[in-house]
């Protein structure tokens, strides 16, 4: 039944002795569920914001719960959610400190008083100082946890937004030098973790290994602060002839190298470390143009996604590059300019026309013109834009028939009729998902969409599917949950499936 109450929670026009009931059930928990209700009354919100830190900062975010009704001694759970929103005074977090079971979100705050953040630094645990480490930002701090011995600590300082750039540079120089890893602490070296390891409690990564230098924590350690964009050049350039790829292409993604070291990542055999290459803007036109000639898909589908490729590198995509970016669009085209808009428009490549197609501030006439296209693929990824008119989706319907039907079945201001029409002749599953979700569609439209799986999830949640359609789903448990979340059932059908008073 937990599912079904999951969706019961949802539901805006559950009753009040219902939402009531959910509340105070503990087991299972539905806090997460219901917080975003905006019937709550203040001492159902007080009670939910207790329940954990999640539930409590969507609270807090939402406004429900404020620092001037909230006593941290008594709502630790509450305090902590307004501390780590900056919402509560900066002398809650001396007292919730006492609390030990409350230090890992603690030390995840960002806004936490030094001198909490020393207490923790000197008497937390590794997984605490982990927390710590991602979410300090004060350098001092930093510089201790990037000294400490345990790699994983070392990593999280590396991920920390606010790692300063000398605390980087020790990261990818192993200074101080770690004095352990957990390889070495648990088995004698050398050793490396076998690919079908035969102990089920090992939790070691695979791969992990050490031959007494620490081999594979480093490379975690370094890996990390590579993808830095807070790590010096010069520091990173150290490690441009490492035989790990993985750090190469850390490098590769990196827009602060200069030319010679873009160059000599270049000359890498890995795919990974050359699509990473092809994707960076900074490597400049001659080395995009040099890397759109690698005979690798990957490669040449990461230039077609840089956001300085030349546009005539774009109009020379072969082998289906462009086609199979899906609906992701890619940025250069994203960034086109009128001039190249009009060009892209008339490219004789379909496939670019398409993905300049799924651009939404097409000017008009452009959006018009593409609305026109002869291939359906261009006339489908256009169909969803808002500033289509009726007349034009049903023209696209009938010259491109089922093919259009997932492109208009998703723009918001197709009108009913015309859904109808989508499900009334030959249409495809993704035709029936978009509509099952459209607020315009109708009884019979969603009662069409029932005959796909995914579709029916969707539509049972629709307020316009007939009620005894909804009823019917309520009997089925693959969309029980869904169907309970609709505002159109009945208060009697809803109180009948709520938990008994407890």
């Amino acid at each position: 039944m937990r599912r079904v109450w999951e969706g019961l929670a949802g539901n805006p026009s559950l009753p009040a002795e219902a939402v009531e009931r959910l509340v105070r059930l503990v087991e299972p928990d539905l806090s997460l569920e219901l917080v975003e209700r905006t019937d709550l009354t203040d001492q159902q919100v007080e009670l939910l914001a207790e329940r954990g830190t999640a539930a409590a900062g969507r609270l807090v975010r939402a406004g429900r719960v404020s620092a001037d009704r909230v006593d941290p001694r008594r709502q630790p759970i509450a305090a902590l959610a307004l501390l780590r929103a900056g919402r509560a005074p900066a002398g809650w977090a001396e007292l919730l400190v006492q609390r030990r079971e409350l230090w890992p979100e603690l030390a995840s705050t960002e806004r936490l008083p030094a001198g909490v953040a020393q207490r923790l630094l000197a008497e937390a645990d590794r997984d605490v100082l982990v927390e710590l480490a991602e979410a300090q930002p004060d350098p001092g701090i930093l510089a201790a946890l990037a000294a400490h011995p345990s790699p994983r600590v070392r990593q999280a300082v590396a991920w920390n937004p606010a790692a300063p750039p000398g605390v980087l540079a020790d990261l990818l120089n192993d200074l101080p030098p770690l004095p352990s890893c957990e390889v070495c602490e648990r088995h004698a070296v050398p050793w490396t973790h076998p690919p079908d390891c035969p102990d089920p409690d090992c939790d070691l990564p695979g791969g992990a290994a050490c031959d007494g230098s620490h081999q594979y924590a480093r490379h975690t350690v370094v890996e990390a602060a590579l993808a830095h964009p807070n790590a010096p050049a010069a520091d990173a350039r150290r490690h441009l002839s490492d035989p790990s790829g993985f750090l190469r292409a850390r490098l590769a993604e990196r827009t602060d190298l200069d030319p010679d070291a873009y160059a000599q990542l270049a000359s890498s055999t890995e795919p990974f470390v050359l699509a990473a290459l092809a994707e960076n803007p900074a490597v400049g036109e001659r080395l995009i143009r040099q890397l759109a000639t690698v005979p690798c898909e990957i490669v040449r589908r990461a230039v077609v996604c840089n956001p300085a490729v030349p546009l005539d590198l774009l109009d020379r995509a072969r082998d289906g590059v462009v086609l199979k970016l899906g609906t992701t669009l890619p940025p250069r085209i994203a960034a086109a300019d009128p001039a190249e808009t009009e060009r892209l428009a008339a490219s004789a490549d379909p496939g670019l026309r398409r993905l300049l197609a799924l651009r939404r501030d097409l000017p008009p006439h452009v959006r018009d013109r593409l609305a026109e296209d002869p291939d359906a693929k261009v006339a489908n990824a256009v169909a969803p834009h808002p500033g289509l008119e009726e007349g034009q989706l049903t023209a696209m319907h009938h010259r491109h028939g089922r093919l259009v039907g997932p492109g208009i079945a998703a723009n918001p201001d197709t009108p009913t009729a015309l859904l109808r029409a989508l499900v009334t002749g030959e249409h495809n599953v993704a035709t029936l998902r978009a509509l099952a979700v459209h607020p315009a569609a109708d009884g019979a439209t969603l009662t069409a969409c029932l005959r796909d799986r995914r579709a029916r999830e969707r539509a049972a949640a629709h307020p316009a599917l007939p009620l005894d359609r909804i009823r019917a789903l309520l009997a089925d448990p693959e969309t029980a949950h869904h169907a309970v979340a609709n505002p159109s059932l009945p208060a009697a059908d809803l109180l009948r499936l709520v938990p008994p008073p407890q």
